[in-house]
């Protein structure tokens, strides 16, 4: 009867737009006079979570588009076979001329390359070339136009393009001569751009390219030398890669190609977007989640504006119902709006980094709209909105009219209706399936949205936990300090939603730089004392006698170590092919290309069996294999099982005698697999060989010396063998390591800044009670100084408490990360960790401080006269 008196009495204001929507409506219209100033947190947190899973999305799609569209450019052509060690033979190339259209043929290798004047070398990733490179796309150079002609002998020399790094790593110009093996080119320009090198992470050097014709005189081509040869072609008319790839196995079955057509133009490159994708997506969702915490103190303290109104609505008969439904069509409409700004903003981002992007990863990244990922980023916001708004709406509408108007003196605490408190339950449930479903693993998803739940729930009982102390606590004399202590246990205090909205984003930052201060510290600050301070590579058997005088024959040189070394891939495990196995992520990396190879009669030195016997020292019967224990343990395998390895293109199968550990840390030279004796030494190889120098007494710049001279003596002996710097490959990936932290800690910060939006939220909600406090603390002769002093204790103490809580959390998450999934020791850094703290307490002082100083400038007449 109420409610329809109040839709006859409404109807003048005309319209067939139900009650609760038209008062949602005048409400709305009302704008900033009745309180709506409160929510531009609320569309901030809305806007910047929205806004960062959709402009994740939209971008991971960009690019996969990208990938798709650029895909023959960056396979180099329809299809690409690939050889290590050989060549293709005369048969193979005939079938693969009668069986496609054009074909390219190149060559990758590391060498050693040298100023032939100065004697200045350095390592370089060699790629030899044929007169058709590249199939696809564009060789960007400078002078512009070069091309595989520019690479042809002439003048008695034979042209290189590099580079532009190498030039000023030797000194040298455009028309200079350049040494490679046995041979000198002459450098004819740089590269700007190479059309099928997209998605390296990482290398040991520049790129130099030459003609492949050239390549026999370097006198780098040896048997068993680590060199990819790579044939990429286009298929013939009407023939689907699928069909014409069972038809090569078929003709050339013994031939050991690895095969791979558009759909894995860059596998690598998909598998890191995906990854992105998924952890940007997490930290967007994370951000929603801080921010809905500002959601739920925006609508709480909108409602806390509201009473009056509430109030008059239920003298005047209005249902608890139509009142929630009245104020959630408001923040509805309100979510609406901050969804559609950063669905806006997630829709802008692939037009503004694609170009960027494009140059860093050397394909042209697509533009345009993408609905799907659109439409999730505004599934996710509105699903926010609700798990966080539908509690404090159901709490409002729940009290009796006379309690509201009794509130300023004697604050109601109800809990809303159970149909409230299933349905906020409802929601979130929602928001963590949609997280679960919505990304490529669900495991990871489910795990990280539990995790910050928990620990959303762990900084709000915290929260508490400081709020009871501070009621238990002994009245301090200094007032300001009773002061403080008393406004952190005071009804409407702000302690929880500063702990809650800072803790998580803060525990974030700690993991990561726990992380990333740990595996930058064991790269480069922790090397074993053993560690060598070369690898030697492609020495060839007749060489090492040679490299073994040179060796001797240096000074400080006090260890050598050389073993016998070809490539090959895992091709069954026990039958089952690696597509058909569920392979542990930990493990993957083993059947991803191929694997370094040795022999030896007797175990490595320090070598501890954990299954299984070692050969005897005199065994020639079957062939048999010590697999490393952590890939043996993934894998569920034992000795007695058996593998099938493929080595120069053909199948071996292998019995398992024992599982070891590897200690790959000591950056010795390690293999996953070890061949007994009789299987591998007839094949073509090379042998791969590390060194190390005794340290100066304290003289960096003679140990560096050191270094040179022996690179210098056994480069110029024997000009196919390529030398790799250890600490220089460490420092290189190190900067790598560094570069990805930035990238991530930065992303993280997502999660940081809306925490500082609650933060704001928090502050400018309580502002009304800080005046009045302020005012009649002044009144009773208290000065500035005092109360400023005051509040300023009571951000101080919750920025601190929310800090150590998070570098405990965020401590406890990078040990596990370090320990449990990097199998990596872990050390506290106590200097990051104090610097997050720091960063805590001084971002919460600075919002509490604006909030104080605000509040003191409010002169008392006005607001007493008001009262």
């Amino acid at each position: 009867m109420a409610e329809a008196a109040l839709t006859r009495a409404a109807a003048v204001g005309g319209g067939r737009w139900p009650l609760s929507l038209r008062l949602a409506r005048r409400e709305l219209r009302s704008g900033p006079a009745s309180g709506f100033r409160g929510f531009r947190i609320f569309l901030a947190c809305l806007l910047l979570g929205v806004a960062a899973i959709a402009a994740v999305g939209s971008l991971a799609q960009a690019m996969l588009d990208g990938l798709e569209q650029n895909g023959r450019a960056l396979l180099g052509g329809e299809a690409e076979l690939r050889l290590l060690h050989r060549e293709a033979t005369p048969a193979e190339l005939a079938w693969l001329t009668a069986n496609s259209g054009r074909l390219s043929e190149t060559a990758e290798l590391r060498a050693m390359a040298r100023d032939p004047g100065g004697g200045q070398r350095r390592l370089v990733e060699l790629k030899a070339v044929d007169g058709s490179y590249p199939l696809y796309g564009a060789l960007a150079t400078e002078p512009a136009g070069l091309g595989p002609a520019a690479l042809a002998e002439r003048d008695g020399s034979w042209g290189a393009l590099v580079d532009p790094a190498l030039l000023g790593r030797l000194g040298l110009e455009v028309g200079d001569r350049l040494a490679i093996g046995g041979l000198d080119y002459r450098i004819r320009g740089t590269i700007r751009h190479e059309p099928d090198r997209a998605g390296r992470v990482f290398s040991f050097g520049p790129r130099v390219m030459v003609a492949l014709a050239s390549l026999p005189a370097t006198g780098l081509v040896q048997p068993g030398s680590l060199i990819e040869y790579h044939y990429r072609l286009d298929l013939p008319p009407g023939r689907a890669f699928a069909d014409w790839r069972k038809r090569l196995v078929a003709a050339l079955p013994e031939s050991g190609w690895r095969i791979r057509g558009l759909a894995q133009a860059a596998p690598g490159i998909q598998r890191f977007v995906e990854q992105v994708r998924l952890f940007m997506t997490l930290v967007g969702l994370t951000a929603l989640l801080v921010g809905g915490v500002g959601i739920a103190n925006a609508v709480g303290s909108y409602l806390e504006q509201k009473k009056p109104t509430i109030a008059t609505l239920k003298c005047l008969g209005a249902p608890a119902f139509l009142i929630f439904r009245a104020y959630l069509w408001q923040v509805l409409a309100l979510a609406l709006l901050g969804t559609l700004g950063g669905l806006v903003v997630g829709a802008l981002v692939p037009l503004a980094v694609g170009p960027l992007l494009s140059e860093r990863l050397n394909f042209q990244v697509a533009g345009g709209l993408y609905p799907g990922a659109l439409a999730l980023a505004a599934l996710f916001g509105l699903l926010t909105t609700l798990a966080f708004s539908l509690w404090p709406l159901a709490r409002a509408q729940q009290v009796p009219a006379v309690a509201l108007f009794r509130d300023t003196v004697q604050r109601a605490r109800r809990w809303p209706p159970r149909w409230a408190v299933a349905a906020t339950g409802l929601a979130a449930l929602a928001l963590a399936g949609t997280a679960v479903l919505g990304t490529s693993d669900s495991r990871l998803a489910l795990g990280f949205i539990l995790g910050a739940a928990l620990a959303l729930a762990a900084f709000r009982l915290a929260a508490h936990g400081l709020v009871r102390v501070a009621e238990r606590l002994p009245r301090p004399r200094r007032p300001d300090l009773r002061l403080a202590l008393a406004n952190l246990h005071r009804p409407g205090a702000p302690t929880a939603n500063v702990a809650m909205s800072l803790g998580l984003g803060l525990t974030v930052l700690v993991a990561i730089a726990l992380i990333q201060g740990n595996l930058r510290q064991r790269v480069l600050e922790e090397l074993p004392a053993e560690a060598p301070s070369f690898y030697f590579i492609d020495i060839q058997p007749d060489e090492v006698a040679t490299f073994q005088k040179i060796v001797g024959a240096t000074p400080g040189v006090v260890a050598e170590t050389r073993v016998p070394m070809l490539r090959g891939r895992i091709t069954r495990v026990n039958g089952k092919r690696p597509e058909d196995l569920q392979i542990p992520k930990q493990v993957t990396w083993v059947f991803q290309g191929d694997r370094g190879l040795t022999w030896r009669a007797t175990p490595p030195e320090g070598a501890k069996l954990t299954e299984g016997q070692w050969w005897p020292a005199d065994y020639r019967g079957a062939p048999l294999v010590s697999l490393d224990d952590e890939v043996g343990k993934a894998l569920g395998l034992h000795p007695g099982d058996h593998l099938t390895i493929n080595v120069l293109g053909r199948d071996f199968t292998v019995e398992i005698a024992n599982l070891r550990t590897v200690e790959w840390a000591d950056l010795k030279i390690n293999f996953v697999m070890i061949f007994s004796p009789g299987l591998l030494e007839g094949a073509p190889h090379q042998d791969i060989a590390t060194v190390r120098l005794q340290p100066g007494p304290d003289d960096a710049l003679g140990q560096a010396a050191a270094e040179d001279a022996l690179e210098r003596r056994v480069t110029d002996a024997l000009p196919n063998v390529s030398a790799i710097r250890v600490k220089e490959a460490l420092q290189t990936f190190a900067q790598m390591l560094d570069s990805i932290a930035a990238a991530v800690t930065a992303t993280a910060g997502v999660t940081l800044l809306a925490g500082t939006l609650v933060l704001a939220g928090a502050v400018a909600a309580g502002h009304r009670r800080r005046i009045y406090d302020a005012v009649v603390l002044k009144v009773l002769g208290a000065t500035r100084a005092d109360i400023g002093r005051a509040f300023l204790l009571e951000y101080g103490l919750i920025g601190l408490v929310t800090a150590l809580l998070a570098a405990l959390a965020g401590s406890l998450a990078a040990w596990w990360v370090l320990t449990d999934i990097m199998n990596s020791p872990f050390h506290f850094l106590a200097g990051r960790v104090a610097l997050t703290v720091l960063l805590a307490t001084a971002v919460t002082l600075l919002f509490g401080f604006v909030g104080t100083w605000r509040a003191l400038a409010q002169k008392a007449a006005p607001l007493l006269r008001n009262e």
